[in-house]
């Protein structure tokens, strides 16, 4: 199908402003340098996006995006595998995106940091005008608990195959494996280009020791 020539202008603009943020960040970007690079004038840029804001949500809805579509891959890759593999297939995917995808994962960080209570929605003091107009907000709202429902109903088959602990709450264990990858990506944030983050261990055996940690939790031994 064709792509219409408005969608394509758009798309451009989003990939401008991945780059523009991916080199000096959100807060030091700027608008002007956004239209620079996807060669078009503020006017017209603005024509698309009325804010920065909505141009950050609109990277955000493409992570969100991105992020389930690696994990539709992932468990079409696994389709013969039982729950449990499939969970820890997602796991792993999830780290692995992040690494791949820094400033997607950032991007995922600062939203469910903003809307990590329901309250932080209801209370609009807490969010920006130009944040309560954006278009691209409203369509990440509708799609952000999409991960973690994906996580939670492969769980549940882990826990019906018997591969998974029939005790474990699969909403509980789905927060419980955000937070793990969450505090990974902060650690490997903060340790920058150093591969040796903390106490002389790597981040690859990082990764495999909390892998290899919530295996062990999950699985069912009976």
């Amino acid at each position: 199908m064709k792509i219409p020539t408005r969608q394509k202008k758009e798309n451009a603009i989003i990939d401008a402003a991945e780059d523009v943020f991916s080199h000096v960040g959100y807060k030091n970007a700027r608008m002007e340098d956004v239209a620079k690079l996807a060669g078009i004038t503020k006017v017209t840029l603005y024509s698309y996006f009325q804010s920065k804001e909505n141009l950050y949500m609109a990277v955000t809805y493409r992570a969100l995006q991105a992020l389930a579509d690696s994990y539709a891959r992932c468990i079409k890759k696994l389709s013969e595998e039982n729950g449990l593999d499939v969970c820890m297939g997602l796991m792993e995917d999830f780290m692995n995106f992040c690494d791949d995808n820094y400033l997607y994962s950032e991007v995922l960080l600062d939203y469910f940091s903003l809307i990590r209570s329901t309250s932080a929605i209801a209370d609009d003091s807490k969010l920006t005008e130009a944040l309560k107009e954006s278009s691209y907000f409203i369509k990440v709202q509708e799609l952000h608990n999409l991960p973690y429902k994906i996580y939670a109903t492969e769980i549940q088959k882990g826990i019906i195959d018997g591969s998974i602990k029939a005790d474990i709450d699969p909403m509980f264990q789905t927060l419980h494996t955000w937070t793990a990858v969450v505090g990974y990506v902060k650690v490997k944030a903060a340790s920058g280009d150093a591969s040796m983050p903390l106490f002389n261990h790597s981040l690859k055996d990082l990764k495999t020791h909390i892998l290899k940690m919530f295996r062990g939790a999950l699985k069912n031994e009976s």
